[in-house]
């Protein structure tokens, strides 16, 4: 691996005295010397000595966030990565230096430098990308380094924005007109609960539980629309009665607070699952212990094993579906699914129901209205509904006469 490939720390965030999560162990001589001065004529507020102390002190605000905070680093560090093989420095970075480097993010070269399989962030075949990016992905990319751009100019680290002579900014970056589109159909998801329920012929106790646990994981995730980081670090505890009815509480994005109905089907697979874990059936109110556990049915799994279990089950659902015959296209979505379309697909379903988008956005715990009608497709329904209006004419028993 070239010295430009020299990483941001591992992927556990290693801290920084007791509070900032991100580590700031590998700087210093490990990044080209290019990027430890700041430019002369500019007059720096943060405390930093170079570009990637400069964009470790921007992470810093967002550190009560881990997964914002995860994302946000990954874009951060492609950029720097990609400045250091070019030779400059974030100050550098002007309009056509974003062009080149939005055409990067589509194809980055060399590939044997840039792109590789997945593998732990120490490893010498880690590599910054799995693929070239698609453009939903370049457009998120280009969203988080735009904000980090607007930081670094009231930091007084960059002179100037290069985003903003962007022409077709607005229409580019407009992360909220796209309507939802990321989530399994009604059938499809028919499809697969039946298939994560059919009966197991095992006797093998390990088995039995993991099937046990992967029926719930994937009920939770439909049935109240957790973030993949949120299933990881509930608690038992957060499931509660209030004047019998049953209630979630959530800590989500951004640290914010939540209280989430709990439907019938998700108390009665809570149940299931606790019965399987050898615990009375409904959570006590001061049972601080992971829902989700790992095989010893006691202790709890991380963000990144949750989300590889949703993946492996998909892959899968998706063999056992191509196998039986099914719809290529819905094989290929569940090849393509992701942990948060299980996200996308319960608040889909549940616009699809008939739930008013007021308590919608309660329980998807969006701040904008906007956001939530994002998962509305009412008026795509009525629109195509009305568009089979306009039909060929039946064709004629005869040869048309002239006009």
């Amino acid at each position: 691996m070239p010295p430009s490939m020299t990483r941001f720390g591992p992927d556990e965030y290693a801290p920084i005295g007791a509070e900032t999560g991100i580590s700031d162990k590998r700087e210093g001589s490990h990044w080209p010397a290019s990027q430890r001065a700041l430019s002369p004529h500019l007059r720096s507020r943060i405390e930093a000595d170079n570009d990637h102390q400069a964009v470790l002190l921007w992470l810093t605000e967002y550190r009560d966030s881990p997964q914002t905070l995860k994302s946000y680093r990954r874009e951060a560090e492609r950029l720097l990565l990609w400045l250091a093989s070019q030779d400059k420095r974030l100050p550098d970075m002007n309009r056509e230096l974003l062009r080149q480097f939005e055409a990067f993010l589509e194809n980055p070269q060399p590939r044997a430098v840039w792109v590789g399989p997945s593998k732990p962030r120490e490893h010498p075949e880690w590599r910054p990308f799995r693929n070239g990016l698609s453009p939903t992905s370049r457009r998120q990319s280009l969203i988080i380094l735009q904000g980090l751009f607007s930081w670094l100019v009231e930091a007084g680290w960059v002179g100037h924005n290069p985003f903003a002579l962007m022409r077709d900014k607005a229409r580019r970056m407009n992360n909220q007109g796209q309507r939802i589109e990321r989530y399994l159909e009604q059938p499809l998801w028919a499809w697969l609960w039946q298939w994560l329920n059919q009966p197991s012929h095992s006797n093998d106790a390990r088995l039995v539980y993991e099937g046990a646990r992967r029926r719930f994981i994937f009920s939770f995730a439909y049935l109240l629309a957790p973030r993949v980081s949120e299933m990881a670090n509930a608690q038992m505890s957060d499931f509660h009665e209030v004047e019998g009815r049953w209630w979630w509480s959530v800590i989500g994005k951004g640290s914010k607070q939540a209280r989430i109905p709990v439907p019938v089907d998700m108390l009665e697979s809570l149940q299931t699952w606790r019965e399987a874990l050898g615990l009375v059936s409904l959570p006590g109110y001061h049972e601080p212990t992971p829902v989700i556990r790992a095989l010893d049915k006691r202790r709890g799994i991380s963000d990144n094993q949750l989300y590889r279990l949703i993946k492996e089950t998909l892959a899968n659902a998706a063999d056992a579906l191509e196998e039986k015959g099914g719809k290529p296209a819905y094989v290929e979505a569940l090849r393509r699914a992701t942990p948060h379309w299980l996200r996308h697909t319960a608040i889909t379903h549940q616009a699809q129901s008939g739930v008013s988008l007021r308590y919608l956005a309660e329980s998807a715990r969006h701040a904008k209205l906007d956001t939530t009608r994002r998962y509305l497709h009412t008026e795509a329904d009525e629109w195509h509904h009305e568009q089979q209006r306009h039909r060929l004419k039946t064709p004629p028993k005869k040869r048309a006469e002239p006009l």
